[in-house]
């Protein structure tokens, strides 16, 4: 099938030839893009992306694709919102910026503390302000570490987190992450205080064991390495309740409630790093007490909660650290802030977000739209190279494999995951490619009919794929 076939031409957002041109030579010649590989980048001609409407994005050419990374798991309700670009627009122009220090407020920032309050389980009820999820991250292992010193117990220290866990860009959070494709040997990472324990991903637990028992292995493995640093040595637990860039992987059942329950029975913080689940991405605006049944002392979040249209992230945390910070004696600052710590347009951003959220009650679209969407995912799973579909609702991988019955994998010569990612771009949908994984997180907005366009295109990049690799002579798939 031709591009031109499921495209079409959309001039508002077109450029001229001479115009792309020129923006595709300043591209390579200045822009250093996100985790670039600079040398594929240097020869790369970059998707220029001019436009978004709903669901959809369009290049320099006026070419429509299927946005099935949502920007990067965060524009949730689509592009082109003016509800919330007037908000910013609005803000801006009555108070684009005030310093944000101790003693000094704004209104937006104020408003959007108290409603995230009302919108997190249980005590959590206390909010600081970010840039975005990594330095929500940071600064919450900052308030970790602040608060277990102000209690007087400053050799709880360390910090345990998981095998393929993605925390942010940060060096701290860096550190804390778990998947080896990110740590560079050219790169200094915090080591004495992070601790890792095994991915929960049932997909590649041992053979032989069951589900259930893989959930029995990593909760007794937790308990195992709690007890072998010493429960007052260790701080907290940074947990995503369904791990995102480290392959969407969904625990067995249990395993989020029962090892929230390890972290209370060591008196030990339970950080859940909600950055890609909250604000509607599984159906709720956070995903840990409504989903999983635990309240977390802390909850981290940016990406959905401004879809996008503005940086901003954070943390909210439970009366009983706020407590133990205001009744300390004596009182001491804590030391973390930035310059655009509740920045008042990021914070308008956010407050019209979550009023369109709750005006089209997105969080319900989602628990009955996200299940049909995740049901047409799993149908991909009769195609012969489809070892893995994993997910909930807004939030999928397809795995790839080369043996489904041995789940061997492709060598990471093929690089299938960008095969696979660029024969759907030609198809005019967009997935995001992690080595032989396929990620998709798509526009909470998606209607019935989109989703079954983009099951479609799915299925035929992944068949097309399959057909180069068998053609290619040398790429058995069974």
């Amino acid at each position: 099938m031709q591009i031109d076939t499921v495209v079409r031409s959309h001039n508002r957002f077109a450029l001229n030839d001479e115009e792309t041109a020129e923006v595709s030579r300043a591209d390579r010649d200045h822009y250093t893009h996100a985790w670039p590989s600079f040398r594929s980048a240097a020869q790369t001609e970059s998707l220029v992306v001019t436009g978004g409407e709903g669901a959809y994005v369009f290049d320099a050419a006026g070419r429509r694709y299927l946005d099935g990374m949502g920007g990067l798991w965060c524009v949730n309700m689509g592009y082109g919102r003016d509800e919330i670009c007037d908000a910013v627009a609005e803000q801006m122009r009555r108070l684009p910026y005030y310093n944000p220090t101790d003693g000094l407020a704004n209104v937006p920032a104020v408003r959007l503390a108290e409603k995230i309050a009302s919108l997190a389980p249980g005590e959590l009820n206390h909010v600081f302000f970010t840039c975005g999820g990594s330095t929500a991250n940071d600064s919450a292992v900052r308030l970790v570490q602040f608060y277990q010193s102000v209690r007087r117990k400053p050799d709880k220290r360390f910090i345990i987190t998981r095998l393929r866990a993605y925390h942010g860009s940060t060096i701290m959070t860096a550190s804390m992450g778990g998947n080896p494709r990110e740590r560079s040997p050219h790169l200094r990472y915090v080591t004495d205080i992070i601790r890792q324990v095994s991915c929960p991903n049932p997909y590649r637990r041992p053979d032989g064991m069951s589900e259930s028992e893989f959930c029995d292995f990593l909760v007794d493995e937790l308990r195992a390495t709690i007890l072998e640093l010493g429960p007052e040595n260790v701080a907290a637990l940074f947990a995503e309740p369904i791990l995102g860039s480290g392959g969407v992987i969904v625990p067995p059942d249990g395993y989020n409630f029962r090892t929230w329950q390890l972290c209370k029975e060591y008196d030990i913080l339970y950080v859940a790093d909600e950055v890609i689940t909250a604000f509607g991405r599984l159906g709720h605006f956070f995903a840990s007490k409504d989903m999983f049944g635990i309240e977390p002392d802390i909850i981290t979040f940016a990406k959905g909660i401004t879809s996008g249209y503005q940086p901003l992230g954070g943390f909210v945390f439970s009366d009983s650290i706020h407590k133990v910070l205001v009744e300390a004696e004596p009182q001491a600052p804590f030391v973390n802030g930035y310059t655009y710590t509740g920045h008042p347009a990021a914070c308008a951003a956010a407050l019209a977000n979550i009023a369109l959220m709750e005006r089209e009650d997105i969080c319900t679209h989602v628990r009955s739209e996200g299940l049909y969407f995740e049901k047409k995912m799993r149908e991909l799973a009769d195609l012969p190279m489809v070892g893995d579909i994993r997910g909930s609702h807004f939030m999928i991988c397809i795995e790839s494999v080369q043996d489904r019955s041995t789940k061997e994998p492709f060598s990471s010569s093929v690089g299938v995951g960008d095969l696979i990612a660029r024969n759907a771009g030609q198809l005019g949908l967009i997935v995001r490619p992690l080595g032989s994984m396929n990620i998709i997180s798509p526009p909470l907005v998606l209607s019935h009919s989109q989703i079954d366009e983009f099951a479609r295109l799915m299925r035929e990049a992944i068949v097309v794929t399959q057909d180069q690799l068998i053609a290619s002579g040398d790429r058995r798939i069974t």
